[in-house]
């Protein structure tokens, strides 16, 4: 089993946020379908408490670039431009998985 890693930006909870999260818990508990737009909201994810979680996927022009040591190539992770960070994320969250 390998490990894949990732990386995530959070954008903190706002009125919309809490209002979003109060129609996706109420559809949620009256076992209803969530609204498309409550569910394009929340990226197809349940609400996390920290707010809107939005994906930083490596690329040539955004904040998260691959990263691999040239003198040792055990070391990989990633390298992230805080100043290309979208405004509103506030946290960044790196996120292994197996």
């Amino acid at each position: 089993m390998g490990m894949h890693s990732y990386v995530k930006g959070v954008k903190p909870a706002d009125a919309k946020y809490r209002k979003m999260q109060a129609i996706y818990e109420q559809c949620e508990a009256a076992d209803v379908s969530i609204p498309k737009e409550v569910d394009d909201f929340f990226n197809g994810e349940r609400p996390d408490p920290k707010g809107v979680v939005v994906s930083l996927n490596p690329s040539a022009k955004g904040p998260v670039q691959e990263w691999r040591d040239e003198q040792n190539e055990m070391l990989e992770g990633f390298e992230v431009d805080i100043t290309r960070l979208p405004k509103d994320v506030t946290i960044i969250r790196f996120i292994n998985s197996y």
